[in-house]
């Protein structure tokens, strides 16, 4: 996962090419040593343009897992803490969940429109309530256990039991759902752009770039082999982590295993 990121950053102080200036008379230059990747059916340089699309999808992503991470855990444990708004807050959640994500997300992009704004919003949208489903249902495992009882006995406030118990108890199977919601989320971005309503062009995307180049497979496959590759890298790397940190916070998950 570390790879990406530092070729994001890194690389983008080593480019020679300007992702966005086309030259026709080098399209469809296959890899080599001026082009590292090769260039696209107008000329621009596809290295250049991956990198700068890795550091959108990553932005993107990190951007919708903040948000839905924290949208999720309030609507879950306000609906676990507090029972009378249990049922309004999980029909709601579950109303959304019962639209496949890709589709609620290319609904959503499809009514507020292209950009990385509008992006960030839709996958939000379709991806806090999973997040929601999970905090509820381990906040509701905590306040069985006896020390938050005895908090409550104690006339502590609901925030200070919140904060101090509930919070810090729920964090790690949380963070699993959300580095799952980074990798699915950046999935997601590449799938609404491929389908043209995610990412502005001309700001490269790495599911835009999939898409120009499936006109091309025969006669410069480089076009989307080499963003298709860092797509399925970025997504199997967070899942792999997300797997990683499960078997570290939940070590009777890794005995059974």
């Amino acid at each position: 996962m570390c790879i990406p990121i530092i070729v994001s950053i890194v690389g983008g102080f080593k480019v020679q090419h300007d992702p966005l200036v086309t030259d026709p008379l080098i399209r469809l230059q296959a890899p080599g040593a001026e082009h590292l990747m090769g260039t696209d059916d107008v000329g621009r340089d596809v290295f250049a343009r991956v990198i700068i699309g890795i550091r959108v999808s990553l932005f993107i992503g990190l951007l919708v897992a903040i948000i839905s991470g924290i949208v999720g855990v309030m609507a879950g444990v306000i609906a676990a803490y507090y029972p009378k708004t249990s049922k309004f807050i999980m029909r709601f959640v579950d109303g959304i969940m019962a639209f496949p994500t890709i589709i609620l997300a290319i609904t959503l992009a499809g009514i507020l429109g292209a950009g990385t704004k509008n992006i960030v919003i839709a996958l939000s949208i379709s991806y806090f309530p999973a997040i929601a489903r999970v905090s509820r249902n381990v906040t509701l495992q905590v306040l069985g256990k006896e020390y938050v009882k005895s908090a409550i006995v104690l006339g502590k406030t609901d925030s200070y039991i919140i904060m101090k118990y509930i919070l810090p108890n729920i964090a790690s199977q949380v963070l699993v759902q959300i580095t799952y919601t980074f990798a699915m989320a950046i999935l997601h971005e590449s799938i609404l752009s491929f389908l043209g309503v995610g990412i502005k062009v001309p700001t490269p995307s790495l599911g835009g770039m999939v898409n120009d180049g499936r006109n091309y497979i025969s006669t410069g496959p480089w076009i989307i082999t080499f963003p298709g590759l860092i797509i399925a890298w970025i997504v199997l790397a967070l899942n792999m982590l997300g797997d990683g940190m499960q078997d570290i916070l939940n070590p009777r998950r890794k005995n059974r295993g």
